[in-house]
């Protein structure tokens, strides 16, 4: 059993690498979030366990599970305030919508800087039930990492969030 110099050592670690993966995500493109195909399922349990050592070291106690957790549960907490009470602490940290499609039409700037491939864009606009871009009002990547999609071809206005793709057709 660890001593109260240890504990908050593994706190502090885990806080580091909490930090350290939020800026990551943030860098790499919030995109990855929604989207996960067994590569990205793979990338995230092999980063979980590439850093779990670094918070806990070789304290493989409960207790020192139990901290690294808690300074994790911390922080997310205080993390969700700030997010809640700073709209500019929250474009740091989340980042902004970035519109991609406006009537119709494919928005460089916003392709460019959602990481998208028009590819994406079309798939994501077929899973709103929209048959191309040219037909969708506005395409938004959110900051969650959803692609909504509005259009005007419905009775009235629609607004979806981006699903998975589901693995089998139920007609």
């Amino acid at each position: 059993m660890g001593n109260l110099t240890d504990y908050l050592i593994i706190a502090g670690k885990s806080v580091t690498i909490y930090i350290f993966i939020i800026v990551a995500i943030r860098i790499f493109g919030k995109k990855e979030l929604t989207q996960l195909s067994v590569i990205d399922l793979v990338f995230i349990l092999l980063i979980s366990n590439s850093v779990q050592n670094a918070m806990v070291g070789n304290d493989t106690t409960v207790q020192g599970g139990m901290v690294a957790a808690l300074g994790l549960f911390i922080t997310n907490y205080i993390f969700k305030i700030f997010l809640r009470r700073s709209s500019k602490f929250s474009k740091i940290v989340q980042g902004e919508k970035i519109v991609i499609v406006v009537g119709g039409k494919l928005q460089e700037k916003g392709l460019k800087d959602s990481m998208m491939s028009v590819e994406e864009v079309e798939m994501a606009v077929r899973e709103h039930g929209v048959n191309n871009i040219t037909e969708a009002d506005l395409v938004v990547l959110e900051v969650d990492g959803n692609v909504t999609v509005l259009s005007n071809d419905y009775a009235h206005k629609t607004v979806r969030k981006r699903r998975k793709p589901q693995l089998s057709h139920n007609p």
